[in-house]
């Protein structure tokens, strides 16, 4: 009897005592637990580097400053009414604005009070009732006639779709735009109208490239928030780089002009005379090709 007592105190003593130590996992566990550890640390130190690198990313987009060769991003211009606000009843003028787009300095002219028409062949400088002149359509090298489409005063004077820019007068509405077939050339000589065409340059706000290379001094007549207006460049420009500084206007229309050293003049409200060009055809040292254009804007 004390012999199994004894024996039941001992298996007692000995299973509390297994009880008490620590039993440590299985092998396959602990190395299940390692490996998921293990996964995660690698998990979040690809996270951190791949936000890292974005940053680097992001950082690259702009670019990097140069010591020798700088890089000048254009400044946008906001869209704007250039025009003044103008009496309806006051005296017609040609409101001049000097600016700087792209570093190419523009000169723009709003007429204001004035209706728009167009002229073949030497223009009366005494005329007061002009307030800006420019050449407007291309005279052909070969037979001296009109390059394009042209209508004056309702009567059609050439045809032809060489340039796809256009611009129209009627009844005393000017459209200026781009495109192949327009009824305007129909409209204008139903109507006593006036319709001319040019090289496209800005079309509902994007720039249209041209085939003619080179620069020259560059005109344009522009249709900006139903806001009729000519341009003028103060520096030789290529008519992709001077397109562009119309689209960065916020030009929705442009059709180029007669540049170059095309003779013309504007009439500010002061009644001066802001001339631009080489008069040499009013002058006599050169002789005036017949057929050659004009766009007039008159006091009306």
């Amino acid at each position: 009897m004390m012999k199994e007592l004894k024996e039941i105190r001992d298996d007692q003593i000995r299973i509390i005592g297994e009880g008490e130590s620590k039993n440590p996992l299985p092998r396959n566990v602990r190395i299940i637990l390692l490996s998921i550890l293990g996964i995660a640390v690698i998990g979040v130190i690809i996270l951190l580097c791949s936000d890292h690198k974005e940053e680097e990313v992001i950082e690259l987009k702009q670019p990097e400053p140069a010591l020798f060769e700088p890089v000048r991003l254009p400044k946008p211009v906001k869209p704007q009414w250039i025009g003044k606000e103008v009496d309806s009843l006051a005296t017609g003028f040609t409101e001049i604005r000097d600016t700087l787009i792209n570093d190419i300095p523009i000169r723009i002219y709003i007429p204001h009070n004035a209706e728009m028409s167009l002229h073949i062949g030497r223009i009366d400088k005494t005329d007061t009732s002009i307030v800006y002149v420019a050449q407007a359509a291309d005279v052909r090298a070969d037979n001296g006639g009109i390059v394009g489409a042209f209508v004056l005063n309702g009567e059609p004077i050439a045809w032809g779709l060489s340039k796809k820019g256009f611009c129209a007068s009627i009844n005393g509405k000017v459209t200026v735009g781009v495109a192949d077939n327009t009824c305007l050339f129909e409209e204008a000589t139903v109507s006593g109208g006036y319709f001319f065409r040019q090289y496209p340059l800005v079309k509902d706000g994007q720039v249209i490239d041209n085939e003619p290379k080179g620069k020259s001094i560059r005109r344009a007549i522009c249709d900006r928030q139903g806001e009729i207006f000519m341009v003028e460049t103060g520096t030789t420009e290529s008519f992709h780089d001077f397109a562009q500084a119309l689209a960065d206007l916020g030009v929705n229309q442009a059709v180029y002009l007669v540049g170059s050293s095309a003779y013309g003049w504007a009439v500010d409200e002061y009644d001066t005379t802001h001339e631009f060009g080489e008069d040499s055809y009013y002058t006599g040292r050169r002789r005036m090709p017949k057929n050659t254009s004009y766009i007039v804007w008159r006091r009306k």
